[in-house]
């Protein structure tokens, strides 16, 4: 037990240092950005959404430094599924979430042809580096048109979000920026290190580990964020997290085992992990088409339930594979 016990404990950790690593890193960079005039729409729509997927980017590309790209693929895809299963249905069981039209009509087009990108890549058993560097370098040009969408169709609930970011000035703010990168690379470290532990001393891949313990665990800032977000009425910015997050996983987190180091991945990793993902993704598409459809156009309770049901028979087709071991 004691051989299990202190990787599981620098699991642990590893992924609050991350979490609490994330959180100054926000905080400083969104305090940099605003002390140079940039609006906080904007800081919203890159530096929080970016800075929220710096616990999944700094483990992948740690776990590929280390020779774990199969963890950083696990983290990626696991996430996904975390971020819509776990963290979109308990959201919708604490409050009700009302849907906006323009999910439908802009955001989901866009997170269906990353996923559909995405299952490019990985179909053939091997994330390589180019395929890899081409979906990363997308999210340059994506970026760049949803702030000049946004800027003509502004967001009230968005601007509210980024404004309730603590005001630093510039030194407090790069002194947060640097100590919350620092804590970051050194979490993902110990992360990286404790899970590979635990599944060596298990007996099953980093690839599950990844899948499971660390997605969990690097998906718990979007499951907080999309909470508080709901508990506070800023019903879009709840939904609109999960669409972000889950864009940045697929375009960053997995994008950067495979531009470190091509990853060679077994056959279950598209036919059963990638399917769950894309299925899940197309689920909740659906869910919002059909709120959309009600007088009230919410994610219900019921819609909720049916997300976290759907989590659980994912860990039913994983079971086989955790027992192997």
């Amino acid at each position: 037990m004691s051989t299990i016990l202190l990787p599981a404990l620098a699991l642990l950790a590893g992924i609050l240092g991350l979490l609490w690593g994330a959180d100054r890193f926000v905080a400083g960079s969104a305090g940099a950005a605003r002390n140079f005039g940039i609006s906080p729409m904007v800081i919203g729509l890159t530096v929080v959404s970016v800075g929220t997927s710096a616990p999944e980017v700094i483990v992948s590309i740690n776990a590929a430094l280390q020779g774990a790209s199969q963890l950083a693929v696990g983290n990626a895809l696991g996430s996904n599924l975390a971020n819509v299963g776990l963290v979109l249905g308990i959201t919708a069981l604490v409050a009700p979430i009302p849907v906006q039209r323009h999910l439908l009509r802009e955001e989901s087009p866009i997170l269906l042809l990353i996923t559909a990108l995405a299952g490019f890549c990985l179909y053939d058993g091997l994330l390589g580096r180019g395929e890899s560097i081409g979906l990363g370098l997308l999210i340059i040009p994506l970026l760049i048109l949803v702030v000049k969408y946004k800027k003509n169709h502004p967001n009230p609930e968005g601007i509210e979000d980024a404004a309730e970011l603590p005001d630093l000035s510039m030194a407090n703010a790069a002194l947060a920026f640097f100590l919350g990168l620092g804590v970051l690379l050194v979490s993902a470290e110990v992360t990286v290190w404790g899970a590979k532990s635990i599944a060596t001393y298990l007996g099953i891949s980093q690839l599950i580990i990844g899948l499971t313990v660390v997605a969990i665990g690097t998906s718990l800032p979007e499951l907080a964020a999309s909470v508080m977000s709901a508990l506070r009425g800023h019903h879009d910015i709840a939904l609109g997290n999960i669409f972000g997050s889950n864009l940045f996983n697929l375009m960053l987190v997995m994008t950067s085992a495979g531009a470190i180091a091509p990853v060679a991945l077994s056959p279950d990793v598209f036919a059963r992990d990638y399917a769950a993902m894309a299925m899940t993704t197309l689920l909740m598409i659906v869910l919002v088409a059909l709120a959309l459809r009600r007088s009230t156009a919410r994610i219900t309770k019921s819609m909720g339930i049916l997300l976290l049901l759907s989590y659980g028979l994912y860990y039913v087709l994983l079971w086989p594979a955790i027992t192997a071991g």
